[in-house]
């Protein structure tokens, strides 16, 4: 039985707000590793972004051989990006707090920890923005 996940993407610094966005996703089970849960978000941005090709992708962490802008990751020229290889990215980022993951405002760390989902669950990808200067 699968069940919806309600997804917030935030920032550290946006512009009224104007970097988040909400959106669902469809996991297998009730209890989830954060593990699984990331390769599930992860592979589903992928397939969406290699249906079309599109200038942008919109995904969690940003793929190889792509510049940050505001829409997005800029990719340098239209390919097929490989799922694996951005989950490994995904995770690299989850390690190196490129990204925070709360459920429900409670920070997990673990990747190996299980998330109980209940049909009121949110989880918040909060990216870390580095900060220009010193």
């Amino acid at each position: 039985m699968s069940t919806t996940l309600k997804i917030k993407d935030e920032t550290t610094f946006s512009l009224d707000g104007d970097d988040d966005r909400d959106f669902t996703l469809d996991v297998p089970d009730e209890r989830i590793t954060v593990q699984e849960l990331i390769r599930a978000r992860v592979y589903r941005e992928v397939h969406e972004y290699n249906l079309d090709q599109p200038p942008y992708f919109q995904g969690l962490v940003q793929p190889s051989d792509a510049e940050r802008s505001l829409n997005g990751f800029k990719m340098r020229r239209r390919r097929r990006i490989d799922p694996e290889k951005q989950f490994e990215l995904a995770k690299r980022a989850f390690y190196s707090n490129g990204f925070i993951l709360l459920v429900d405002d409670r920070q997990v760390d673990e990747f190996e920890e299980e998330i109980e989902i209940r049909p009121d669950t949110t989880v918040t990808f909060l990216k870390l923005v580095p900060l220009v200067g010193g």
